[in-house]
């Protein structure tokens, strides 16, 4: 019999699985909405085979004592569970796919850490969700799976979209705010008694965005969120104080060729509270200070995590002593943490094309795990011309009546970023 092979857990799946929670699942939730139907049988087939042909993704984690050094992954040559299945139709067949998403993730322990139900809506259409343990995926690795499961399914090319080419930017100084202040938090509204995340999803149009720009709509979305934050807090009488927003940038290759795994790193991007003062006139100055912000912190060679992540995950002392180190020091940081995490996916690169009786993606959300202190992700995407946005919170700090107002508010600050230069 042959020994899988083993591969060390990497910083961000080691600081992730030394801070699980059951409480809040690290999961992120895939949404993909089909305007027909898929047969059960070749649905599963050609998702097993794409796993196969993504061979990093069939993982679970490896036993091990409490003196070993390293977590470590274990490769297997198939997956230990069935990992699509097919949940009986109904009116609330929806609703019960995303909460199952948000409420558990798939063990560590089994290969793959993935799983796909696959939910007929009552108008004759298909929703796909992916459940993924964030520990050991990120969303763009398991859509890249999902393209290559498309592609086997309807027999049709489902090659990633070339990126827009945009000039690279000449080096600039920015007048960004210190990242040495404590950063307002998101103030509390309506908590429920329960644990766990909450989420809401809505679709809007993309914002317009006048040609020769000197920003991208992700800067326009950049802004959006923080106006919104900025304008939540004053309604709950929060007192002025700057935010900090993080940006995962994702570098790369959308074909074949892209590594899987949490593929990300992290940027944060701040906004003085002066800033968020919000007048009508001063949009276009405050989305060209955003831009250059983003630009110089995109431009920035760091590792994921930053360098305090490396040396707290080298392999010097047994794991469980790291973990213990690990989690004592994010309870010292929480008030450091960012206000919010905003994850732009950006245009799906992928057609999501299961052949002509399923047919094309027309939406596709994802969501990002909301846990306390930041307790409200922002996700967003964009397909067939419309933005797909998802809010996450945590159901300690936010209720549902909070996640339609954020969506209010969010949509109504978004349009304000249509203003001319």
């Amino acid at each position: 019999m042959t020994t899988p092979a083993r591969i060390p857990f990497p910083v961000v799946d080691e600081v992730s699985r030394h801070c699980l929670q059951e409480e809040e699942p690290e999961t992120v939730h895939i949404e993909v909405h089909l305007p027909g139907r898929l047969d059960p049988a070749r649905m599963r087939k050609a998702f097993t085979e794409a796993l196969h042909r993504h061979p990093r993704i069939l993982m679970r984690e490896a036993a091990g004592g409490w003196y070993r050094r390293r977590y470590e992954w274990e490769l297997t040559e198939n997956p230990d569970v069935e990992v699509v299945s097919f949940p009986a139709p109904g009116r609330s067949a929806l609703r019960d796919a995303r909460t199952r998403a948000l409420a558990a993730a798939p063990p560590l322990s089994l290969s793959p850490p993935i799983r796909l139900e696959v939910v007929e809506d009552t108008h004759n259409t298909t929703v796909l969700f992916l459940t993924i343990n964030h520990t050991a995926l990120d969303g763009p690795a398991c859509l890249r799976i999902l393209a290559t499961a498309a592609e086997i399914y309807g027999g049709k090319d489902n090659s990633p979209t070339a990126a827009p080419i945009r000039p690279p930017d000449p080096p600039q100084s920015t007048d960004a705010p210190s990242n040495w202040t404590r950063p307002a938090r998101v103030a509390p509204g309506s908590p429920e008694i329960s644990p766990g995340n909450g989420l809401l999803v809505t679709e809007l149009p993309l914002p317009h965005r006048p040609k020769g720009s000197p920003y991208t709509v992700n800067d326009q979305l950049m802004v959006t969120t923080a106006l919104t934050i900025a304008h939540w807090n004053r309604e709950h009488g929060q007192s002025p104080r700057p935010l900090r927003i993080t940006m995962p940038v994702d570098d790369r290759p959308r074909d074949m060729t892209m590594p899987i795994g949490n593929g990300t790193r992290l940027v944060e991007v701040p906004f003085s509270p002066t800033e968020l003062t919000h007048k009508p006139e001063d949009m276009p100055d405050l989305l060209r200070r955003t831009a250059q912000r983003t630009r110089a912190l995109k431009s920035l060679i760091r590792p994921q995590l930053g360098h305090g992540a490396g040396l707290l995950t080298a392999p010097v002392t047994p794991v469980t002593w790291r973990a213990a180190l690990t989690r004592g020091l994010r309870r010292a940081a929480a008030p450091w943490t960012s206000t919010t995490l905003l994850s732009n996916i950006g245009r799906i690169p992928y057609p999501l094309d299961f052949g002509e009786e399923a047919g094309r993606a027309h939406a596709v959300w994802f969501s990002a795990p909301a846990r306390m202190p930041r307790g409200l992700t922002v996700t967003t995407a964009s397909t067939a011309g419309r933005l797909h946005l998802a809010l996450r919170w945590s159901r300690t700090l936010l209720g549902h009546g909070d996640g339609h107002h954020l969506r209010d508010l969010f949509e109504h600050y978004l349009h304000t970023t249509e203003a001319a230069p």
